[in-house]
């Protein structure tokens, strides 16, 4: 894959250009953005995944839900379903998406959750709702210029920061890193917990925030118990499983089970894997498996898999949380 990325370099001026003149038509008003005369929150990143996204819608909807009513926004990637959907008890990964069923599943009794590849046709649609929301949270939208948000939250992570990355197809970068200039938050994530001010310092000296950007850092926890649909395991008991993967970057995941001396086997699979019937084939052989919260909304639904398949709860956990959470906050009651 690196050699093919390498090869591809004489199509790095292409994309970067092209990518270029659409974000200058945006800023010059040539393409037009539209504004909502309520919340909208975008959280995104300039790569393609793995950047800790979930976790952070999850981490908003903890911080909003008390005191709005909120409504998360997905194109619901790979969904086997077109234009609107309103998340009910009928919806499945499969009808909505994995991500955006993970949220329904966790906070269906708080807030409002729906898909729709055209934002704004989204936004409309939930404002027509009879309980409309006060706050949208716009998940992976960064690119998607033809909403403007009152507020950009950039994730970039720790390991593979923008500002060292490439665009597309020999980097990761779905546009030039001056796109970051769009952004009032930007968090570093998948920090080390020991992160030291001095390392802050030199990530803060190459982002080089301006005057309207506060740059956090965050990282993740990953709880010591796993969960079924019906029960739920000790870390700490388990001597050997099967550890699935269908995410963007399972290194984290994989050094934390690791530093804890499990053993265990990792099937990886790509970020939104599909899981075929050879798949589930395979998988009903294992006698334990450990997954994603994300897997999980998918592998759930086979029956045959039930009584052996528990995932990973993860929180994102941020450092100097006051201060963004007032920044947060203050933004919406405004």
């Amino acid at each position: 894959m690196k050699l093919i990325r390498n090869i591809a370099f004489p199509f790095v001026p292409v994309y970067y250009a092209v990518t270029s003149l659409r974000n200058k038509l945006y800023d010059l008003g040539i393409k037009k953005s539209t504004s909502f005369n309520f919340p909208v929150i975008c959280v995104g990143n300039l790569s393609v995944g793995g950047t800790g996204k979930t976790p952070m819608i999850e981490y908003l909807i903890h911080l909003l839900k008390d005191d709005y009513k909120v409504a998360t926004l997905s194109r619901g990637y790979k969904r086997k379903t077109k234009g609107f959907q309103l998340a009910n008890e009928l919806s499945s990964a499969e009808s909505i998406g994995d991500e955006p069923f993970q949220f329904y599943n966790k906070f269906k009794n708080d807030i409002l959750v729906a898909v729709d590849s055209d934002r704004i046709n989204g936004i409309n649609e939930l404002i027509k709702l009879g309980t409309s929301p006060e706050v949208i949270l716009l998940d992976d939208a960064f690119q998607h210029r033809k909403v403007k948000a009152g507020l950009n939250i950039l994730l970039t992570t720790y390991s593979n920061p923008y500002f060292s990355d490439y665009v597309l197809p020999t980097g990761n970068l779905r546009e030039p890193r001056n796109g970051a200039k769009r952004a009032h938050i930007i968090i570093v994530t998948k920090c080390p917990e020991n992160l030291n001010e001095i390392e802050k310092s030199k990530i803060l000296k190459q982002i080089e925030p301006k005057n309207h950007q506060q740059v956090f850092f965050s990282s993740i926890n990953y709880s010591n118990t796993v969960f079924s649909s019906q029960s739920e395991i000790s870390l700490d008991t388990l001597t050997n499983f099967t550890l699935v993967t269908g995410i963007a970057n399972a290194n984290p995941l994989i050094e934390f089970l690791k530093a804890k001396s499990l053993r265990f086997e990792h099937l990886n699979f790509k970020d939104h894997h599909e899981f075929t019937q050879q798949d589930i084939l395979d998988l009903e052989k294992k006698e334990l498996i450990i997954t994603t919260e994300k897997d999980f909304m998918r592998l759930n639904q086979y029956g045959t898999l039930k009584d052996k398949l528990y995932y990973l709860p993860i929180q994102t956990t941020i450092s100097n949380s006051e201060v963004i959470n007032k920044l947060v906050k203050g933004f919406v009651a405004s």
